[in-house]
C-alpha cells in the first residue's frame, strides 16, 4: 500500500464513500491483465474497513479473464473479511473502447474477448453470493 501521510488520512477521513475496483482478485492475474499486482489496492480494502470507511466493491465481469470459478470464491471470502462492504457491483465487460485503441494504434490486448453477457453475471452473483 501507499505511504499514508497525513494529508491522504485527512483526505480519508473527510470522505463518506469510497468506490473501489478490483480489477482482478489473483495478483498474477491482475498483473497480466493490467500491468501491475492487486496487493495495493486489497491493502487499502482492508486498511478503509479497519477505520469504519463505507465502500463499494466493483468488478469487471470479464469472460475467460476474471469470471474463473475459484477466482470468484477468493474473492467472496476477501469481500467477506471486510467489515465495511455496503455494495458490489459486478460490471459486464464491453468493447465500446476499442476504436481509442485503434486510433492510438495501440494493440486491442481484449481483442478477441467476446463482451460478458446477463447470464455471466448471474453466474458470478450466485457464486459470489449476490
Amino acid at each position: 500500500m501507499i505511504t499514508l501521510t497525513e494529508k491522504i488520512k485527512e483526505i480519508i477521513h473527510l470522505t463518506d464513500l469510497f468506490l473501489l475496483d478490483i480489477k482482478h482478485i489473483n495478483p498474477q492475474k491482475s498483473k497480466n491483465l493490467v500491468g501491475f499486482s492487486n496487493e495495493k489496492e486489497l491493502a487499502f480494502a482492508r486498511y478503509l474497513s479497519s477505520i469504519g470507511k463505507p465502500m463499494w466493491i466493483r468488478q469487471v465481469i470479464i469472460p475467460s479473464i476474471t469470471d474463473d470459478e475459484e477466482d470468484l470464491k477468493t474473492l467472496k471470502d476477501f469481500l467477506s473479511s471486510l467489515q465495511t462492504v455496503e455494495k458490489v457491483e459486478l460490471l459486464k465487460y464491453h468493447n465500446m473502447g476499442k476504436f481509442k485503441w485503434d486510433n492510438l494504434g495501440y494493440p486491442y490486448e481484449l481483442d478477441n474477448i467476446s463482451p460478458a453477457t446477463d447470464e455471466d453475471i448471474v453466474r458470478a452473483k450466485r457464486i459470489l453470493n449476490l
